[in-house]
């Protein structure tokens, strides 16, 4: 009995992909910019937390709803097709409940914050449940997922201020960068699958100038964040862990510019370093400010 039921909760983390960390960081880097930015330097115990905690919900149920969604189209994918729900190791069902039940938790972590905070989650849980969709019906996906994958920045900036600024919609609009490209090397992972099973990504709609996409959203990412350090009054610390996230991202080029499978899926989960880079310099720059 405890031998099936320890099972059952194994298949339910790979659901969930609480395996594979990175998308966790991918999602949180950006609310903790915006957290530490909107707090200078000194966040609420109580918010870093409930963002921490509210991240990990979030990605969770997002990924049992993905693939709750991709679950006909996962099986013809050699990258998803051992996923719970294409493997036919669980039901449709369990898939729903599980992210329901998630959905419900992050949402009552919402319910501690404030009320602007409480009505951009609803906007929040539509962009979560609506993006595995988005891939049937537009060509640039990503984008869409830029917008999800960084709501957080608003909803942070928000629950410290009880507003949002115009900076933090500019930095929203540097992730939205950084996600198309790294996001893109994802999609490059699984483009000749995508192809023949019909789903829209910019790796199919890049082709050949894909790899010069990436490099293209990637100095649009960094122009925008320097705007953002601009804006803030950001130091020199700051513009510096900047530099290092250029560094991190230039050493994905070598990684995908063979465009094969290995390597680009190396150079999407490298970002999580580019995202901490970033965070390590904010976080000296907000502690020790030197202009």
């Amino acid at each position: 009995m405890l031998h099936k039921l320890y099972k059952r909760f194994s298949i339910y983390g790979r659901l969930i992909r609480i395996d594979k960390p990175v998308g966790i960081f991918l999602l949180l880097w950006p609310t903790l910019w915006a957290l530490w930015m909107a707090s200078e330097g000194l966040p609420d115990v109580k918010l870093f937390f409930a963002y921490v905690l509210g991240t990990i919900l979030m990605r969770s149920a997002g990924c049992a709803i993905n693939d709750y969604a991709d679950r006909d189209f996962d099986c013809h994918v050699k990258r998803t097709a051992r996923r719970p729900l294409a493997n036919r190791e669980i039901a449709p069902w369990e898939a729903l409940f599980i992210a329901s039940l998630l959905l419900t938790m992050a949402f009552c972590l919402v319910l501690t914050l404030n009320l602007l905070t409480i009505k951009l989650s609803f906007l929040a849980l539509f962009l979560a449940i609506s993006y595995p969709y988005a891939k049937r019906l537009i060509s640039i996906p990503q984008a869409y997922l830029g917008i999800a994958f960084g709501f957080g920045i608003p909803m942070a900036w928000a629950s410290v201020a009880d507003h949002v600024p115009f900076v933090a919609l500019v930095t929203m609009l540097g992730n939205i960068f950084w996600v198309l490209a790294y996001d893109t090397q994802y999609a490059m992972v699984d483009r000749d699958d995508d192809v023949n099973i019909g789903i829209k990504t910019t790796a199919i709609l890049f082709g050949k100038y894909d790899v010069l996409c990436i490099v293209l959203f990637q100095i649009c990412f960094v122009a925008v964040m320097s705007i953002v350090g601009i804006m803030s009054g950001l130091g020199v610390f700051y513009f510096l862990g900047l530099l290092c996230s250029v560094i991190a991202m230039a050493w994905q080029y070598p990684m995908i510019k063979s465009r094969s499978r290995q390597g680009c899926f190396r150079a999407f989960r490298h970002n999580n370093s580019v995202g901490g880079i970033l965070f390590v310099g904010l976080l000296l720059d907000l502690l020790f400010p030197v202009g």
